[in-house]
């Protein structure tokens, strides 16, 4: 008998092949537009690197597909006030529309396709409505967008873009064509969003730090008057754009047909290259360091060892080691296929930052690094260890996880998909293995002194 999952994904599969059946054909493989990817709130361009790899295993030419950083990546508190570190609406929009506008000189492309997540979807939306895009977007999908808002409470933070009640979602939302749709005319939308598990989709504001109070936002939110909306069950907010299910969805809504394989498929030259950059300090938190941003620091490097898959132990001398250009770019660097790796950042103000990757299928030029800051909750710590899903959230009622052999992860609640990190205070600094397990993937690293300034990343790509 199939299992419910099997049913729920050939219900997407028929309802997008139909909702695609009237659609303009998509052109040929190598005149295919150019995708510009949008990342959400305090994200970078890294987190696309698993959907790129998806495109280009089915055929999406490499250079028609682009992601960036957006400089300050974090929302202001009130859209209309300025604050450092953080960017406003009409900051991502003219980011946005600088973006499109290059790379529309670059492929001599007339359109391009948008693809966001989160936040990215507020900027997407903003660009098509107000800023000119309509004219320059065929497509537009947006994952995991708080279309309708994080919350709806009257007298709440109603200057935040991510307030129903806001100037910016009002005007956003307003009934547009003969339809009275939300989703801007002229542009084929695609939503996605979970059924109930995106933390920023809930009736209760657990996840705003109102526990028990009504946001008057639904699970439905993300979802747009106008546009083709789809349901991933199960998905969290994250997953929304970043996983093999958004991934189907969105290659059928573009092209009318199902994806060859939602894999990676391995390369025979594996060229890894990216960005360093930082986290910016909050003026009123200076210790905490939890401004982050896609800015460059100065004086990074990074050094590149292969380590045993079984343990991060390192298998011989650095495999490359260089200094982080002005722009914060590194490599590229050839990766030797099916090999581990550790990648470690040491930069002035940082912790020395160990991170510990799988084996990569293929290139990318997003391998972007962010150096740790110790926090000060963290300094009793013999050793630190912080096992990191940046493209997913855990989910304790949901995955199969370990880490050092904990099948209840540190930080993790018992409910809900919300935290994407969780980090293992170690009380003696003698270096060993630490394992960690997520639904199958699995990486291992070594554990380093904190007292030294050193902090071990054991990072999952999926």
């Amino acid at each position: 008998m199939p299992t419910r999952r099997t049913l729920l994904a050939s219900a997407l599969s028929t309802t997008l092949l139909a909702a695609c059946a009237s659609a303009p054909s998509m052109p040929s493989m190598q005149q295919r537009p150019p995708i510009v990817f949008v990342h959400g709130n305090g994200d970078s361009a890294a987190l696309w690197q698993t959907t790129v790899w998806r495109f280009e295993s089915n055929g999406w030419p490499r250079d028609r597909l682009f992601a960036f950083d957006q400089p300050v990546p974090l929302a202001r508190e009130n859209d209309a006030v300025a604050q450092p570190g953080r960017s406003s609406t009409a900051d991502s929009m003219a980011f946005l529309k600088a973006e499109v506008e290059r790379v529309r000189q670059t492929t001599g492309a007339d359109k391009v396709i948008l693809i966001g997540n989160s936040r990215g979807g507020n900027t997407i939306r903003n660009y098509i409505q107000n800023g000119g895009g309509d004219q320059v977007v065929s497509h537009a999908v947006l994952g995991g967008n708080p279309a309708h808002g994080i919350w709806a409470i009257p007298g709440y933070n109603e200057g935040s873009e991510f307030s129903a009640l806001s100037p910016f979602l009002r005007q956003l939302n307003a009934p547009k064509g003969p339809n009275g749709d939300e989703a801007t005319p002229g542009v084929q939308w695609l939503t996605l969003r979970s059924d109930r598990n995106d933390k920023y989709a809930q009736p209760d504001g657990t996840w705003i730090g109102m526990p028990g109070k009504p946001t008057n936002v639904g699970y439905d939110g993300p979802a747009l008057k106008g546009a083709t909306n789809l349901v991933l069950a199960g998905a969290d907010h994250r997953e929304t754009s970043f996983s093999p299910a958004a991934f189907d969805a969105t290659w059928r809504f573009l092209t009318g047909s199902a994806p060859r394989t939602l894999q990676a498929e391995p390369e025979a030259v594996i060229a890894l290259s990216g960005r360093v950059t930082g986290l910016g300090l909050d003026p009123l938190k200076p210790a905490s360091g939890n401004f982050a941003n896609n800015l460059p620091i100065a004086g990074a490097r990074v050094t590149v060892f292969a380590v045993d898959g079984n343990t991060g132990a390192r298998r011989g001398n650095a495999a490359w080691d260089s200094a982080v250009g002005s722009d914060g770019s590194w490599g590229p660097f050839v990766a030797e296929a099916r090999t581990a790796y550790e990648l470690v950042v040491s930069a002035p103000g940082y912790a020395t930052t160990h991170v510990y990757r799988s084996p990569f299928p293929r290139s990318s030029t997003l391998i972007n690094l962010r150096p740790e800051r110790i926090a000060p909750a963290d300094q009793d710590a013999k050793s630190l260890v912080i096992f990191t899903r940046p493209r997913g959230y855990f989910d304790a009622q949901r995955d199969k996880m370990r880490f050092d052999g904990l099948s209840t992860l540190p930080g993790v609640p018992a409910r809900g998909a919300g935290v994407a990190s969780s980090k293992l205070k170690l009380t003696n600094e003698a270096q060993r293995s630490v394992t960690a397990e997520f639904n199958g993937e699995r990486t291992a690293g070594l554990s380093w002194p904190l007292a030294q300034g050193h902090v071990s990343v054991l990072e999952l790509t999926f």
